[in-house]
């Protein structure tokens, strides 16, 4: 089984750069046929695709349901605690299934994938 590090840098919204990493994730869990271990870290401004309750207008993409559809997929998706605690975020509840993670397993994640993507 292939491992693949996905990491996403920019807010949830505002760019398409997490929608489009979270795109790349589910369209990976779909065409390999478990074939590939997705997995997620959101660094910097992208630990608020985290937070649950997000309410996008009717039509938009919605990063909470993503995350929740890649996790639901078999995915892990980790968020930095630094860089949530840098934003006040890190009291709060995240999405089921979203850790709180640190920089020693980040690197950890990048040593045992075999490919890393940056969004």
């Amino acid at each position: 089984m292939q491992k693949i590090l996905i990491i996403i840098n920019d807010a949830p919204y505002g760019t398409e750069k997490a929608y489009n990493a979270l795109r790349m994730a589910m369209t990976l869990q779909m065409e390999d046929d478990n074939k590939v271990d997705v997995k997620i870290f959101l660094l910097a401004d992208a630990v608020g695709c985290g937070l649950p309750n997000q309410v996008t207008p009717t039509g938009f993409y919605n990063i909470e349901s993503m995350l929740k559809s890649v996790i639901l997929h078999g995915g892990e998706v980790k968020s930095c605690g630094g860089c949530s605690r840098a934003r006040g975020i890190d009291q709060l509840k995240f999405i089921d299934g979203v850790e709180l993670s640190n920089m020693m397993e980040f690197a950890q994640w990048t040593i045992e994938c075999d490919k890393v993507l940056t969004f």
